[in-house]
């Protein structure tokens, strides 16, 4: 029996001793494990350091794209005004040329006539006796007779007169005619070759333009990033907005005191009060009615429209109104604002040339801008229309299309 007893003994023995010498290889299994993970946690801490650095890098890089495309946006637009005032003159030139090419084909008709008429009085002073009063008076004993022709004769002499100077005056109108046509001819060469220099510059412009947009582009990863970028330009778009809001609803208030103050001021004195404040001229009876700021094929983007108009094409007002906002935004290009009363606003983007500025009034129809030329998908003339800073539908409000 205590042989049995023992057996048992040596056995836990010979397990324990078994387990204190595994233990240090599974201690040394967990920490192996430990550390890997650690590693791995590590190396997924520099991969987002090194995601969140990149990121910092590509916004600032999108930033200053940014600002570059703000620069050339308005180098762009100042070279396609200059291109389009030369343009004005040059039309305008081309007028006074016709008019004055036209009075001297006038003044050259007037003249022949004159010379008509002149001629006529020579042939009938040559049958008249060549003209001679002297022989006049040797040729006849009649008295009243001599003093009829001799009358006739003084008559005849100043109208003849009369014509020569008036032929001799009509020609130095033509010498300064001439004159005046050569001048605005050689005035007008000057104008077309700087409008071709203006015109090669405008292009050196546009290209700049669509490089700096394309990088710009570039930089987005995925439409995710898009979509964020558009996002964050709606909520630039939208402060704005009420910014302008703002104003304007402070600078009615100040009218309208003013306004009180100059009625209150008349009646006091016995006087008429003026009239009351224009407010704008859109209303609720414009829905379906607004014409269409430019001519193109018609896309929703974000809360607006984008219209692919002609590259160089006009961009009209769809409503009376007051320019509030004319600049470079991000996300909308060269962008005009314009106020309408009553809390409706219209927004003009992706100008080429704003052709007004803040403070300008305009009418329907009037041109407030050029577009600039349609480079890909999503480009083309932005169109917004808000009420009470509030994005409303523009398909709803503006002529069938």
């Amino acid at each position: 029996m205590p042989s049995l007893a023992r057996v048992p003994a040596l056995s836990v023995i010979a397990l324990a001793a078994a387990l204190v010498t595994a233990s240090p290889h599974a201690q040394d299994k967990s920490q192996s494990e430990q550390a890997a993970a650690k590693q791995k946690l590590s190396n997924v801490h520099q991969e987002v350091q090194a995601l969140d650095k990149q990121q910092a890098a590509t916004a600032a890089h999108r930033d200053q794209l940014n600002a570059e495309l703000a620069k050339q946006a308005a180098a762009l637009d100042a070279a396609a005004r200059a291109l389009r005032q030369t343009d004005a003159e040059i039309a305008a030139r081309q007028q006074q040329l016709e008019q004055l090419q036209q009075q001297r084909a006038d003044l050259k008709q007037k003249l022949a006539s004159q010379r008509a008429a002149i001629a006529d009085l020579l042939r009938a002073s040559y049958a008249l006796g060549h003209g001679s009063d002297l022989r006049l008076l040797l040729d006849n004993d009649d008295m009243d007779r001599i003093a009829r022709a001799l009358v006739y004769s003084k008559y005849f002499q100043q109208d003849r007169l009369q014509k020569v100077q008036q032929l001799v005056a009509g020609l130095a109108q033509l010498q300064t005619l001439e004159q005046q046509i050569t001048a605005e001819q050689q005035a007008l060469q000057v104008q077309r070759d700087q409008r071709e220099k203006q015109s090669r510059q405008l292009a050196q412009q546009r290209t700049a333009q669509q490089k700096l947009a394309a990088e710009a582009d570039a930089t987005y990863q995925d439409q995710a990033q898009r979509l964020a970028a558009l996002k964050q330009d709606e909520q630039s778009l939208n402060s704005l907005v009420d910014r302008l809001q703002k104003q304007i609803d402070q600078a009615m208030r100040e009218a309208a005191a003013r306004a009180a103050a100059q009625q209150a001021a008349a009646r006091k004195h016995g006087g008429k009060a003026p009239p009351p404040l224009e407010v704008g001229g859109a209303g609720a009876d414009i829905r379906g009615n607004l014409p269409w700021p430019a001519s193109g094929e018609v896309h929703s983007y974000g809360n607006g429209v984008l219209i692919r108009a002609p590259g160089g094409s006009e961009v009209h007002a769809v409503a009376n109104g007051r320019v509030v906002y004319a600049g470079f935004l991000r996300g909308y290009g060269m962008l005009l604002i314009l106020n309408h009363g009553n809390g409706w606003m219209s927004m003009y983007g992706n100008n080429e040339t704003l052709l007004h500025g803040v403070g300008d009034a305009v009418t329907a129809g009037q041109a407030v801008g050029t577009a600039s030329a349609p480079t890909g998908t999503n480009t083309g003339v932005y169109f917004e229309l808000r009420q009470n800073g509030q994005p409303v539908d523009p398909r709803s409000w503006l002529k069938s299309h």
